[in-house]
């Protein structure tokens, strides 16, 4: 870290004065432009009135075609298109053919969506540790849940980074175990040169309009079985059954099973229009999260930038404080950042093993367990203390979405500014 009394060859008393003593703002200039999402394009409005005017509002092939394209881009045999991720994550549990009380392993740090699913088919989140370097899950202690009740595990591609795949895959084909990919955050990401979302046995994109692949609302399940297909399809795309002639799952057809998550073609033609874009828009957002990640590496802010062989895209720019480090406790720096004109702030997902349906017990009422004579576990609020100490140390910083090279100047001229007052502010707050 810089000696906290010069910036560059400046003397200690050329350092401005910070916003929040009276000093003039680092970060002067306009920034929702650069942060405007989802950039709606007239192609956009095209694609969608185009449904509109068919009259097919409900039932359109604009949802094949998205299907179809999703399919291309990842390789996959199927891509399932369905009105939510939420839906999706539901429909892959549903395909995994999980019993009561069996464990499924989830990370504690993501949104509910990942995990609050299980709970609906009968089986028991089992929160393992997030490991620092990627942000998911931590094989290690991985390993170390799982037990003979273990049927899956649900990798969550944090804010566009991805998980250990290689350890986790191992880990899972040694003990039997299904995998599911959320990678709701990771459009266009890869490991080793395979995309996210094709490692595991099935895996959710989530299309909801602040992901990388923006809708309305919308959401996609891709897999290479057969089986998990068949599966998916009988849980919530009844219509889809009739044609399926030749197969066992066509005996649902009248019934389904009481779910409907097929997308509306409305959501698909933006979905569509936006997926064409895809790389276009991950291109700029990279640049502008690695353009300011070098102005912040040598302050001590680790970055959180990608390992070897992994490509990460940014959904969410979150950032590293370790304050044994810098010196600065996270929420002052946040403060103090704040008042240089600079939108920062803490992660926006609480931990949910944190969280009051588990830890007073009413997830065991909705999953159907208690009184199954199984031994369920007991959630307490300190149970992941890697995971609640790494997510104390995080930043959020915007994603720039446009080209913001004067902005990103300014944000970096913010913290070098705060960083000049590190000694104080740490005594400060010592």
């Amino acid at each position: 870290m810089p000696d906290a009394t010069t910036i560059g060859s400046r003397p200690t008393a050329d350092i401005p004065a910070l916003a929040r003593d009276g000093g003039p703002r680092a970060v002067t200039l306009p920034q929702d432009e650069a942060t405007r999402w989802p950039i709606i394009t007239a192609d956009d409005e095209a694609a969608v009135l185009s449904v509109l005017r068919s009259g097919a509002i409900s039932m359109h092939p604009v949802v094949q075609e998205l299907e179809e394209a999703w399919r291309q881009r990842l390789g996959v045999a199927h891509a399932i298109a369905h009105n939510n991720g939420t839906g999706a994550i539901h429909a892959a549990l549903h395909a995994f053919e999980l019993g009561t009380a069996d464990e499924v392993i989830v990370p504690s740090a993501t949104w509910w969506a990942s995990v609050m699913p299980v709970l609906h088919h009968g089986a028991i989140p089992v929160f393992a540790e997030t490991e620092f370097a990627q942000g998911g899950l931590d094989p290690e202690d991985v390993a170390r849940k799982i037990t003979p009740r273990t049927r899956a595990i649900v990798v969550v591609h944090l804010f566009g980074m991805p998980s250990r795949m290689d350890e986790l895959m191992d880990l899972a084909r040694r003990h039997g175990l299904r995998v599911l990919e959320d990678a709701s955050h990771a459009h266009g990401a890869t490991c080793r040169g395979r995309p996210v979302g094709t490692i595991g046995d099935a895996a959710v994109f989530s299309m909801q309009a602040n992901k990388l692949v923006p809708s309305a609302e919308g959401g996609i399940l891709v897999t290479n079985d057969d089986g998990i297909a068949e599966r998916v399809i009988r849980y919530g795309h009844y219509e889809r059954l009739l044609p399926m002639k030749q197969l066992p799952q066509r005996r649902f057809a009248a019934t389904g099973f009481g779910h409907k998550f097929r997308m509306s073609p409305l959501s698909a033609a933006v979905a569509l229009s936006q997926f064409r874009r895809l790389d276009e828009h991950n291109a700029i957002r990279n640049r502008n999260c690695r353009l300011l990640s070098r102005h912040l590496a040598p302050l001590g802010i680790d970055p959180m930038l990608a390992p070897e062989g992994i490509e990460r895209v940014y959904f969410e720019f979150l950032v590293r404080n370790d304050e044994r480090v810098t010196r600065i406790p996270t929420q002052v720096l946040a403060e103090v950042l704040q008042a240089e004109g600079a939108q920062v702030g803490a992660p926006r997902y609480p931990l949910l093993h944190q969280q009051p349906v588990f830890t007073e017990g009413t997830w065991a009422e909705i999953a159907r367990v208690r009184n199954a004579g199984i031994p369920l576990p007991t959630y307490a609020k300190d149970a992941l203390p890697r995971t609640a100490a790494g997510n104390a140390q995080l930043l959020k910083l915007p994603v720039f979405t446009t080209d913001a090279g004067p902005i990103i100047e300014q944000y970096a001229a913010a913290f070098r500014k705060v960083f000049a007052h590190a000694e104080r502010l740490h005594a400060a707050h010592a």
